[in-house]
């Protein structure tokens, strides 16, 4: 079947090209480090097949990026307690609360 023209696939440069790599009964791709550090990539990925192309995607983790985020805040200084008046000890626990 056929693409209509203006619905080309764009070449891959040969800068991009990689070669399948025999490792058992499967084949494997070196990822150059500068696409794993793009897409932030580690030990574990999604893979699925979409019209004849291989997608990885990051497999989704819930606190992925929240030691980036905490560190930001740091330096922000957005780490206070905005509410520390509400947190803090009651007259019971003050008095009366052997520590």
């Amino acid at each position: 079947m056929r693409q209509p023209a203006n619905r080309r696939k764009p070449q891959a440069s040969a800068g991009n090209r990689a070669r399948l790599v025999k490792m058992g009964k499967s084949r494997g791709i070196r990822l150059p480090q500068a696409f794993l550090d793009q897409a932030e990539l580690d030990e574990e990925v999604e893979l699925e097949v979409q019209e004849s192309q291989v997608v990885i995607r990051l497999v989704p983790r819930p606190r992925r990026g929240w030691d980036k985020q905490f560190d930001g805040m740091t330096a922000r200084g957005d780490d206070r307690l905005l509410d520390s008046r509400a947190c803090s000890l009651t007259g019971w626990d003050e008095e009366k609360w052997v520590w």
